[in-house]
């Protein structure tokens, strides 16, 4: 706690007003809107109702930015002239519901690094699913063919951060819906979105339509003269196309059909990328990426590459060289002639639909966690036909247990990860696959995807 720090306004717009920013939340989001506001000559103030961690205080108390933990100051928080929020904080909260009562004007993270990056190109990508790896993927086309590229957002180093320490030519960011919420000018050159299903609709009073329109909002200030690149295939993208109006230049991709005019597809066992006549075409059985989802993913990326001129020759060359992202279907170990996956990154259902439907050897499954409303019995064929055992791992596993005990010849409760690991270790066989794909949050038993992963391959190791 920082009772002690106070807030002193010195800061002037162009007016020679006060320009009073107070960023809610002191994630690595929160921090890099607080550096690129000290550095424009805003104001700052950093407020978080839990504790920050201790090196973001540190960056903080160097950058002389004053800061509260513990507790938010109504006092200050509302009279700033603008907020920043955390995309963590709902608008349901106490502190959201004051803030809009008292009519403060609230942004994202990435509306105030927008604002100080617009002479740059933005590539911006969002979905339900494949967005860290699609992100990585394009960043890897974009320095691989030379270009002064910087990957940022939901994935490594928060987007403000990245223009207020190392600004670049060319942006290429990942995006959630909570981001896109409190947008007002953002405006990407390039637009991707990869899919929409369903996900975090307590978010969004647990209507699909109001989180899909979330979605669409990283294109609602494209113009002509920008690029909006979707995939054909998802019935919720196709649906709202139908009914609404997309002013950027719209891409489609798709795997399902031969496109008669520029886009991405499949046919002959190969990738077609059209555009501007100069077609990229690789073999699917090159792509660096495996499954059915990682074509879709792959097409997204070369296409972003083919709008801002990137050779096809460095195009293919970076679909086939790629190396797949940490917690995202990574091979962790061999033990006994049984494989380990960790896909701890897959936080909802179609995640891990996507994960299976792309495994061809047998799985005992490790899933479980914070239950976002979640409906396992779209994946309940699948995991009749590849999955010969399920570990639970969470505070709350009925849901599974509802939903898949009956498509399945075992299910296990643990609720720790070195328990999960070695129950799985029992049910497996040597060729088969023990797979973490949790399909749910994972704040119940650790600090966020990355801690769960970590500790998966820790409890492997250990075996």
């Amino acid at each position: 706690m920082n009772k002690n720090i106070q807030y002193h306004p010195t800061a002037a717009d162009s007016t020679g007003s006060t320009k009073r920013l107070v960023i809610l939340g002191a994630g690595e989001s929160g921090i890099g809107a607080a550096l690129l506001g000290k550095q424009q000559g805003y104001e700052v103030f950093v407020s978080d109702g839990g504790v920050i961690k201790d090196n973001y205080k540190q960056e903080m108390a160097v950058n002389h930015i004053p800061f509260e933990e513990g507790q938010h100051s109504w006092d200050v928080i509302l009279g700033a002239d603008e907020i920043v929020k955390s995309p963590g904080i709902p608008e349901k909260s106490e502190l959201m519901k004051k803030v809009r009562e008292k009519q403060v004007p609230v942004i994202s993270e990435i509306e105030l690094a927008y604002r100080f990056s617009k002479d740059a190109k933005i590539i911006a990508i969002t979905g339900s699913n494949g967005k860290s790896t699609t992100t990585a993927l394009t960043y890897h086309i974009f320095k691989t063919a030379g270009y002064n590229a910087a990957m940022a957002g939901n994935i490594g180093i928060s987007y403000a951060r990245q223009v207020a320490t190392a600004p670049v030519e060319y942006y290429i960011i990942e995006i959630s819906s909570f981001q896109l919420d409190d947008i007002t000018t953002f405006r990407p050159h390039v637009a991707i979105l990869l899919n929409i299903t369903p996900d975090h609709l307590d978010r969004y009073d647990y209507k699909m339509e109001n989180y899909v329109a979330s979605k669409f909002r990283i294109a609602m200030n494209q113009t002509k003269d920008d690029y909006f690149i979707y995939c054909l295939d998802d019935p919720e993208i196709r649906n709202y196309m139908n009914e609404k109006t997309i002013y950027s230049t719209t891409i489609p991709f798709t795997i399902m059909e031969p496109l008669k005019k520029e886009g991405g597809s499949i046919a002959n066992d190969q990738v077609n990328i059209k555009l501007n006549d100069d077609p990229v075409i690789v073999s699917i059985y090159d792509l660096a990426l495996k499954g059915k989802h990682n074509l879709y993913n792959s097409m997204a990326a070369g296409i972003a590459g083919k709008t801002m001129d990137i050779r096809k020759e460095k195009i293919r060359e970076s679909l086939t060289s790629f190396k797949s992202l940490e917690h995202r279907m990574e091979y962790v170990a061999t033990v006994r002639g049984i494989d380990f996956i960790n896909d701890s990154k897959a936080t909802n259902v179609n995640s891990l639909w996507f994960a299976l439907e792309s495994m061809e050897q047998p799985v005992v499954l490790i899933m479980g966690g914070v239950d976002k409303g979640n409906d396992y019995s779209a994946i309940k064929d699948l995991v009749q036909e590849k999955v010969k055992g399920i570990v639970c791992m969470g505070v709350d596993n009925k849901p599974i247990q509802d939903a898949l005990s009956s498509a399945t010849p075992a299910m296990v409760n643990t609720s720790s990860m070195k328990d999960a690991v070695q129950e799985a270790f029992k049910l497996a066989a040597k060729g088969d696959v023990v797979l973490l794909s949790p399909a749910c949050a994972s704040f119940d038993l650790f600090k966020n995807y990355e801690d769960r992963g970590k500790q998966f391959k820790e409890a492997v190791r250990e075996l």
